[in-house]
């Protein structure tokens, strides 16, 4: 209840009630790591990793002194939004995925394959 005096000990210390919540982390060792597969067909912008460079931060992963390999001294890096400092973004033809994809929109028959599309039983 609010407005009550905390219990002190000898040491004139507060003790609170509440206990800090703890993570507990395993770790393995010798596991092996799965190696992903490309698609086959790939996407044709990302080959099939489905991660191209950032476009706001030109893959660097910061925003200030793009253009140059290292910062001024004592100048900190503002990093990249949109990819979060890694300087990788999703690729906007497969949407991250890796697999081929036909560029969205209307796809128009050829006259041999309307021909063939009539020909058929």
């Amino acid at each position: 209840m609010p407005g009550l005096p905390l219990p002190h000990t000898s040491d004139s210390v507060p003790h609170l009630s509440i206990t800090k919540p703890s993570l507990v982390v395993r770790t393995e060792s010798n596991v092996r790591k799965k190696r992903r597969k490309k698609p086959d067909p790939p996407c044709v912008v990302c080959e099939g990793s489905g991660r191209v460079g950032c476009h706001r931060c030109h893959g660097k992963g910061r925003t200030n002194n793009v253009d140059s390999e290292m910062l001024p001294k004592g100048e900190w890096p503002k990093w990249c939004r949109t990819c979060g400092g890694s300087g990788l973004d999703c690729c906007s033809r497969c949407l991250g995925t890796g697999e081929y994809r036909y560029i969205m929109g209307f796809h128009f028959m050829k006259k041999d394959e309307i021909q063939s599309e009539e020909n058929k039983p």
